[in-house]
């Protein structure tokens, strides 16, 4: 059942449904849910076509979510879904600034000579040098790690230190390929929260060091990148370089960062990622973790844990962890 969480601006986008029924792409405005496959013409059967649309239908929905008289339904009683399902996500490692020292600090080998007041110095050197010179650090994550932002997280067997990561999500408009910073926010449909949880045991190839990270099996795993609940149009948020994240561990707060403390904001990495690959509406872009992970706090996740993240503006996510069974 959704719990109702009013997000910035007069509407937003997500995916419900009823009990045991057909997920349908969504507006909310004002509690309320209509099913815009039915109120509009062309009958998309999920918001990402909507999101394909998305310059000629924003006005559209402007105009239904301020008209009383149509068939909406309380948003109590509706599942929440993940809010679309996209073509590709791409995301941002090492992007905030404070979340880099701390995890490099933590990782350090036991032989490291430096004190750890001279360790943070350096890293901190880096990251400016970083920030300075436009060098974003990109992956790809798989859509098959999806989940609606109130499922349960399955921690695989494999996974010994499964961690939080809450991250601002920008969800992509049309088409993308080499566009400029100046230009890039003009391709970003709206924001959402995505939770991209890392077993930080496997981030590191212990077989090959020289391989460096590996992303596929630390943060792929089925249902590790908890969506939503809602996709809020960029018009509704004043500032994406300005803004609350919040991540609870049951109840305890973990994050609480400013998005202001990125080293990219979500400008510079859309127009760095268009620059080698084409982003696709309903594309997402995770722009990183701040401070307050669980390897800084020395305790990663475990069964029954709760997790709620809040983002300014976009509403609360509360995923249960549950350990996989046989």
């Amino acid at each position: 059942m959704a719990t109702l969480t009013q997000p910035a601006g007069p509407f937003a986008l997500g995916t419900f449904s009823a009990e045991d029924g057909q997920p349908f792409p969504g507006l909310l405005a004002k509690g309320r849910v209509l099913d815009l496959s039915r109120a509009l013409a062309w009958a998309p059967s999920e918001v990402r076509a909507v999101v394909d649309r998305w310059e000629d239908v924003l006005p559209v929905l402007h105009v239904l979510a301020a008209e009383d008289a149509l068939d909406w339904r309380p948003l109590e009683g509706l599942r929440v879904h993940a809010p679309l399902e996209p073509r590709q996500i791409f995301q941002s490692g090492a992007n905030y600034r404070q979340h880099v020292i701390d995890l490099e600090v933590a990782h350090r080998s036991p032989d490291d000579p430096r004190t750890v007041e001279e360790a943070r110095a350096e890293i901190a050197a880096i990251m400016d040098r970083r920030a300075a010179e436009d060098l974003p650090y990109v992956f790809i994550g798989l859509p098959t790690t999806i989940a609606g932002p109130y499922d349960d997280v399955v921690l695989p067997a494999w996974a010994e230190q499964p961690d939080w990561e809450l991250e601002l999500a920008a969800v992509i408009a049309k088409p993308a390929y080499r566009v400029s910073v100046e230009e890039a926010l003009e391709y970003v449909a709206g924001y959402t929260i995505a939770n991209d949880l890392t077993d930080r045991a496997t981030v590191f190839r212990r077989d090959m060091k020289a391989i460096g990270t590996d992303w596929l099996r630390c943060k792929n795993a089925p249902g590790f990148t908890p969506l939503g609940p809602w996709l809020v149009p960029a018009e509704s948020i004043a500032d994406p370089g300005d803004l609350r994240v919040t991540l609870k561990l049951n109840g305890e707060t973990m994050q609480d960062e400013s998005t202001k403390d990125m080293l990219f904001g979500v400008a510079r990495l859309v127009s760095y990622i268009s620059q080698t690959a084409r982003l696709l509406p309903g594309d997402l872009v995770l722009t990183g973790s701040p401070a307050g992970n669980g390897i800084h706090w020395g305790r990663l996740l475990r069964d029954g844990d709760v997790m709620e993240g809040s983002i300014t503006g976009m509403g609360v996510q509360r995923t249960r962890c549950v350990e996989e069974t046989a």
